[in-house]
């Protein structure tokens, strides 16, 4: 790792749709901006076959193809995207931001972090391959692909719960796969998924995505006899929560709520001057529409902020 720090005025951490939103912003506001990005610039978004409601596309837009048009606005704006860049620790230092990667310290006035969340894995045979072909950690996004199709929801708590009921008026069936030896959902929530006719609930746990190109059933391992049974479904919906970089940002003393979401106030900030949250990782709509908005207050409160306080 070099050890002089690249200096800037903003530097965004993840080039989602919150990040790339964010970057548009500041670079056009005239700041020197910097992303870093340790995976692929997008983020989810990119994977998805589809995007119907994002405004300005009527007929949609492939996810890869909108967030590559939003590169290409950041980067006339002058943007520097620095790629494989995997964040190990974030240090504020009276007004300077410090970000540390495994490959080179960036150093700024403001600080967004975009990082979105990883999704709790399954971590069974078929999951990254089928990710984007029937696979999804989002029904929200990908369930109108799914209309008067039999499909799974795999998980044990409210999001899961969330995610049958939305599917259950989209989809022709849609089983719970507990992956709990107990039901965790309850009360309103639970009365509900048992007053719907396509909902039903398995006990057991999801042992295998099962296709050629496009997924056609999940292997069960039932939690009371454990023998495996097979569930013809055209999708699979995993709601097992998110993963934050609750550790990174814990240490750096930005305060998150119980479930890792980082707090911010009405303008993008956190509990820190100057360092400003957007996108999934604040858990907020989790849309990509919802994502570039907060993206683009975050770039502006944060412009404010290095015009009051510069390098």
């Amino acid at each position: 790792m070099s050890s002089n720090p690249e200096k800037c005025d903003v530097i965004i951490i993840g080039a989602g749709p919150a990040g790339l939103t964010a970057a548009i912003y500041s670079a056009w506001l005239g700041l020197k901006t910097t992303v870093l990005e340790s995976g692929i610039v997008g983020g989810r978004a990119w994977l998805a076959p589809k995007i119907e409601n994002f405004p300005g596309f009527p007929e949609g837009i492939k996810g890869n193809e909108l967030v590559d048009k939003m590169r290409m606005q950041a980067e006339r704006f002058k943007t520097e995207f620095q790629l494989d860049q995997e964040v190990v620790s974030i240090e504020k230092q009276d007004t300077i931001k410090r970000v540390i990667t495994r490959k080179q310290t960036y150093e700024a006035p403001a600080l967004i972090i975009a990082t979105g969340t990883q999704r709790r894995k399954l971590r069974v045979e078929g999951e990254t391959e089928f990710l984007g072909r029937g696979l999804s950690y989002c029904a929200v996004c990908d369930g109108p692909f799914f209309r008067r199709k039999d499909v799974a929801v795999v998980g044990n708590g409210e999001e899961a719960a969330i995610d049958a009921l939305a599917l259950s008026d989209i989809a022709s069936k849609v089983t719970i796969v507990s992956q709990e030896n107990q039901l965790a959902i309850e009360g309103k929530l639970l009365e509900r998924l048992k007053n719907k006719a396509n909902v039903e609930f398995v006990m057991g746990k999801v042992t295998e995505i099962v296709g050629d190109q496009v997924v056609k059933a999940i292997k069960i391992a039932d939690s009371a006899t454990q023998p495996s049974f097979e569930r013809q479904v055209k999708g699979v919906f995993v709601a097992l929560g998110g993963v934050p970089l609750t550790a990174i940002v814990h240490k750096a003393g930005i305060v998150t709520d119980r479930n890792g979401c980082l707090t911010i106030d009405r303008h993008q900030q956190t509990n820190l001057e100057g360092i400003f949250a957007a996108g999934d990782c604040t858990c907020g709509g989790m849309q990509v529409v919802t994502a570039a908005g907060e993206g683009a207050m975050a770039a502006m409160k944060a412009s404010a902020y290095v015009r009051r306080n510069p390098a």
